[in-house]
């Protein structure tokens, strides 16, 4: 029998604060329980069913990224992969398994830390536009997916609903203080150059990817999940050509299927055939084996 897949999650007794496109948040007094659903969205609209382990991923797959990069930086974990739930959530150990993370109770900064190696997505349409990234000039020539001279810091907005926005780095100066991103770029350039040269030998370009900050007791830490399918973008190493876009270990599959039907990227989402949701699955699964070296 199939997989279902785990599209939501109430635990009787633990206070919810917040359900995210993929992520539910619970209070557990002095920490927080962040607990990674199946739901999977594209253009900012929530798919109305999911892919089966696809939170396992994205849970294991941070806990791999954090023992990866501790030295470089601190990180929100209370507890690591293996680690025994507390007491207090035994009863739903089958529901959390794999899929939960526990983490300190840091304050989110009001951007996020992109970092693009390569020209895709949005930064390639600004490129075409103005040679330029988030108003970074970079040399002409440069085709979609080609490697960029060296990695760049693109800051964003947070946008609760919608798209974020890329900003310049001074606009992210302007709301987080110009110490504080000095920090986080140094930071975020970091940790990408050293997960790109890990990736590599394993076979995945990591083209870009998202970090979060936080402050906590005074200390900026590293947050939410990290360097994931759904944070990054994740190539083939095997079948990269510049010129063209590129196969992926991502959401883009899900993303190319819906670009062939006639829906106006307005909720609700559509039904995934079967065999997109079982492609996608692979994906993940794959990423996942390919990096840690490991069956999830």
């Amino acid at each position: 029998m199939a997989i279902q897949p785990l599209l939501t999650i109430d635990l009787p007794g633990v206070k919810k604060l917040k359900s995210g496109k993929v992520r539910e948040v619970f209070d557990l007094g002095e920490h927080l329980l962040f607990v990674a659903t199946d739901r999977i969205s594209a253009f900012d609209v929530i798919m109305p069913n999911g892919i089966p382990r696809k939170g396992e991923v994205l849970t294991q797959l941070s806990h791999f990224w954090f023992d990866q990069t501790e030295s470089l930086v601190p990180n929100h974990r209370v507890l690591r992969a293996g680690d025994p739930l507390p007491t207090s959530l035994a009863a739903y150990a089958p529901q959390l398994e794999r899929r939960s993370m526990i983490v300190k109770k840091a304050k989110p900064l009001a951007i996020e830390c992109v970092v693009r190696g390569y020209l895709a997505g949005s930064g390639w349409k600004e490129y075409k536009a103005s040679r330029t990234v988030c108003g970074i000039p970079l040399p002409a020539g440069l085709q979609e997916s080609s490697e960029l001279p060296e990695p760049i810091f693109t800051p964003a907005t947070k946008a609760e609903t919608g798209h974020d926005e890329n900003i310049s780095f001074e606009q992210a100066a302007q709301i987080v203080g110009r110490e504080i991103a000095e920090k986080v770029r140094d930071l975020s350039l970091k940790i990408y150059t050293h997960a790109r040269a890990y990736a590599r030998q394993r076979g995945i370009i990591i083209a870009d990817t998202k970090f979060e900050f936080g402050l906590y007791e005074g200390q900026l830490i590293l947050i939410d999940e990290v360097l994931t399918p759904d944070s990054s973008r994740f190539w083939p190493a095997d079948q990269y050509q510049p010129g063209r876009g590129q196969p992926s270990f991502d959401k883009q599959f899900v993303r190319d299927y819906l670009e062939t039907l006639d829906w106006d990227k307005t909720p609700p989402g559509p039904m995934l055939p079967p065999e997109v949701v079982e492609k996608t699955q692979a994906k993940y699964l794959e990423a996942y084996r390919r990096l840690t070296g490991r069956e999830l």
